[in-house]
């Protein structure tokens, strides 16, 4: 059994304070902003034929639920992020190992990754159905070109970021790549490769609601496309509400995944 300090133990109480703070004004904000938004909706400040309000996302919650067409959707939606999501991630991760292992190669990809980076994909929707077809796969390949050119860049930039001192001790004594590369590389860029994982949530879901907005007949993204397309603005913000908690429940699983990771490194 171990004891601690007196001084570990104030340390110890003072992070839970500080958790306990951080958490309670994190939800603060979320129900200032909601009373505030209903409030303003109720008096006519702001129009709620425009811009809805808390009790009528509730009810436009409710109804989809009761139609069974609220949890259809949202497994349509959260199947094509899923997918994107590990496949960009071990893509992204796989080519920035190759890219670090032959310094040469990143030389001559290197301009194309920043073009194939910054070129608007939704110009290139169009392209897609046609390569790939108007189904499921050409949103999942959209959410890879957004996620997956960020995803290398960002892990390599880490991978040549490493200490230098650790790998020139580890060559003089004769280490290989692969020994360098698992000892000292990855070990140490495991942070880095949680916050590409982080982004990673955020671009995968707008790959998908911008393919869903192209081709899908079912998600989140075609009730906010149908939404706008009848006029209720109801239903959009119904949608984007819940997109917001898919990717806060996602988030929140890759957080703690990073401290898990800190944790066992620590």
């Amino acid at each position: 059994m171990y004891t601690y300090s007196l001084e570990h133990r104030e340390y110890l109480k003072r992070l839970k304070k500080e958790k306990i703070f951080v958490s309670f004004f994190r939800a603060l904000v979320v129900f200032i902003f909601l009373i505030l938004w209903e409030v303003l909706s109720r008096f006519n400040i702001i129009n709620s034929f425009l811009s809805s309000s808390p009790t009528k996302v509730i009810n436009t919650t409710i109804s989809l639920i009761n139609d069974g067409s609220l949890f259809k959707n949202i497994f349509v939606t959260l199947y094509e992020v899923i997918i994107s999501f590990i496949l960009s991630s071990l893509i992204g991760i796989f080519i920035s190992i190759i890219l670090w292992s032959k310094k040469v190669l990143y030389k001559i990809v290197d301009p194309y990754l920043t073009v194939l980076n910054s070129l608007p994909k939704v110009a290139l929707g169009p392209l897609i159905i046609i390569w790939v077809g108007a189904s499921v796969n050409s949103i999942i390949f959209m959410s890879l070109l957004i996620s997956t050119f960020i995803t290398i860049i960002n892990v390599y930039n880490g991978f040549i970021s490493t200490n230098k001192s650790y790998i020139t001790l580890l060559k003089s004594l004769r280490a290989s790549k692969r020994q360098i590369f698992t000892k000292v590389v990855l070990p140490s860029n495991f942070p880095t490769i949680i916050n590409a994982l982080k982004i990673n949530i955020s671009m995968n879901l707008i790959g998908v609601i911008m393919g869903e907005l192209l081709v899908s007949k079912k998600g989140l993204g075609y009730m906010i496309m149908y939404g706008s397309q009848v006029f209720n603005i109801n239903l959009v913000i119904t949608s984007v509400v819940i997109l917001a908690i898919i990717s806060y429940i996602m988030y929140f699983v890759v957080d703690k995944l990073e401290k898990k990771v800190s944790y066992r490194s620590n």
